[in-house]
């Protein structure tokens, strides 16, 4: 039977820049992602923003590691070529309760450390972005854009040139915890043992947690859907828009994307659905969606855009309750060689590094 120090189930963004850091400090760590490649999911299938930390609620895990987490993103980004930009963003007021809203973001972003954050006034707006329609609108500097995909991929080759091991395609069947290892099995991988287990298997984090015997988590999978905007409208928009959040919390509302590659995105709404790999069943009609969108670009209209792609959130929070439940990261309370991140929806990108190294020095701890 093969034996581990840490095995790390999930090959997401999250899940591969724990492996990363932890393979710094320590032998033998193993990925496990059930998925033919890292980074398929949820890593993936997303705006790709570098998020600054102003929306999430001061002393909160999500504001604290997406605010430590925006600098480390840049830095490793820059440091291993990663395909990045540091766009900025504007957050769009269309009437004076909105602004009001910004305003209080505005408190809100301060608070929790946020640098580069201004209201500026119609004009400043009117400047920047001629057709986005608003009074005034909060601009973040530090929020940019990232390839996720190749970030994914490049926290893994880090991880394996550091001596960890991914195994794709290796589903997680079985676990069994003991007081000092965890034995689990695993689609293509076997049996292997353990002295820590890592929860980072995102969507299915609930799932794995049971496993392990600990009932107390449930992900409510919500929907976000893409469009793409024609080419020959893309040139309305000059960098990320968003709407002043949506009053449900269950996500920033649609927005406006000026990708890497010059391509106008639209979205993504926040839609709960009934399976974890439900991507494309009864999608938002065009014509709502862009109803939407006119908010900030009028001159958009339904046959501008073109289908583009979903993602899945992995919510705490279930679709009869307004607001947004905080990350998950402890320590399993009967195996604490067990540790669980759940509910790691956005800003997980961008708090990946931060997390990885808080999740870091748990393992050291529990290695002694």
């Amino acid at each position: 039977m093969e034996r581990a120090n840490v095995i790390i189930v999930g090959g997401g963004i999250v899940g591969c820049a724990i492996a990363a850091e932890v393979a710094l400090h320590t032998k033998d760590v193993f990925v496990l992602e059930e998925l033919p490649r890292v980074g398929m999911a949820t890593s993936s299938r997303n705006s790709g923003v570098i998020h600054s930390g102003v929306h999430y609620p001061p002393d909160s895990l999500k504001a604290r590691h997406c605010v430590e987490g925006n600098r480390l993103t840049y830095e490793f980004c820059a440091a291993h070529d990663v395909p990045h930009k540091r766009t900025g963003k504007l957050i769009v007021a269309t009437t004076a309760e909105e602004k009001t809203t910004l305003e209080s973001l505005l408190a809100r972003g301060k608070q929790n450390g946020v640098e580069g954050i201004e209201l500026i006034a119609e004009s400043e707006l009117r400047r920047r972005e001629p057709n986005v329609a608003g009074c005034c609108a909060l601009r973040l500097a530090s929020t940019g854009l990232v390839d996720s995909e190749h970030l994914a991929k490049t926290y893994a080759a880090l991880a394996q040139q550091r001596g960890a091991h991914i195994a794709t395609a290796a589903k997680l069947e079985t676990v069994a915890p003991d007081s000092g290892f965890v034995r689990v099995s695993a689609r293509q991988a076997g049996e292997m043992e353990c002295r820590v287990l890592i929860n980072a298997a995102g969507l299915f984090a609930d799932e794995v947690a049971a496993l392990c015997g600990n009932h107390r988590y449930t992900i409510y999978p919500c929907r976000g859907e893409y469009w793409e905007v024609v080419a020959a409208k893309a040139h309305l928009v000059n960098g990320l828009v968003y709407p002043a959040p949506d009053p449900s919390g269950h996500g920033l509302g649609v927005h406006l994307t000026k990708t890497l590659w010059g391509t106008l995105l639209v979205g993504p709404n926040a839609r709960y659905v009934n399976g974890k790999n439900d991507y494309e069943n009864a999608l938002e009609p065009r014509e709502s969606f862009c109803a939407r969108a006119r908010k900030l670009l009028p001159q958009l209209e339904p046959d501008d855009l073109r289908p583009a792609y979903s993602g899945l959130r992995a919510k705490l929070t279930p679709p009869d309750r307004h607001g947004a439940e905080d990350f998950v990261v402890a320590r399993d309370p009967a195996y604490p060689h067990i540790i669980h991140l759940v509910g790691i929806e956005s800003p997980g990108l961008t708090a990946a590094p931060s997390l990885a190294r808080d999740v870091s020095q748990l393992v050291r701890e529990t290695l002694g």
